[in-house]
């Protein structure tokens, strides 16, 4: 099993010192910094089809990063390397934080929608803090799962399988008329969760 416990690290997988995983934690939040920002001003002027696209193309890049990244980092093989990850995931969150609040809230990056939604552009942190840091867990749990199934691990495959998840859970929400389920970004990005868990859980297997 993938979470076989490990009470030290390898320089082969499994990497989990502090160093590695504080940097890991900066690269990652600076990239989830830059992504934002992408879509905040990449899609903004562009008609809804045009929008739609290049907004999809930046999150699944995106999603990419995150929950693959950090696992690819950490070598995860154990549950050692998959708790790192998600360690990563964590810190990134509060980078992400500090660069939100000192530049991106302050040079436009945010449409009125957030604060239409929440009351401020502040009510989403908590979220982003538990979904940056479940994406890399799941990840590299898949990424270890496959390594203990196979030898190695595939990030590519990984998330292409957890993309499909996502697709499929999606559009089974919006035809069952799931609350807030639309055919839009939100309702993708939100299946991406359920999507990439399930992806770890087959991994194993395929």
């Amino acid at each position: 099993m993938a979470l076989t416990a490990a009470a030290y690290t390898n320089d082969a997988y499994d990497v989990t010192d502090l160093p590695s995983i504080v940097f890991g934690s900066i690269k990652l939040g600076l990239l989830e910094s830059v992504a934002v920002l992408l879509f905040a001003f990449a899609t903004r002027p562009l008609p809804e089809p045009a929008k739609m696209a290049v907004g999809g193309l930046i999150l699944v890049a995106g999603l990419a990063a995150v929950s693959m990244l950090p696992g690819i980092w950490t070598r995860a093989r154990t549950i050692e390397g998959i708790a790192g990850a998600a360690g990563i995931g964590l810190g990134a969150t509060f980078v992400f934080l500090l660069v939100d609040v000192t530049i991106l809230q302050s040079i436009g990056t945010y449409t009125n929608r957030w604060t239409a939604i929440g009351g401020s552009n502040w009510w989403y942190h908590p979220i982003w803090w538990m979904v940056g840091t479940f994406l890399p867990w799941m990840g590299a749990w898949a990424l270890a799962n496959q390594t203990a199934r196979r030898g190695s691990a595939s990030p590519v495959m990984a998330f292409v399988i957890a993309l499909v998840f996502a697709v499929v859970i999606g559009a089974i929400a919006v035809s069952t008329g799931f609350p807030g389920a639309a055919w839009h970004l939100a309702t993708f990005g939100v299946a991406f969760l359920p999507g990439v868990a399930l992806a770890a859980a087959v991994a194993s297997r395929v």
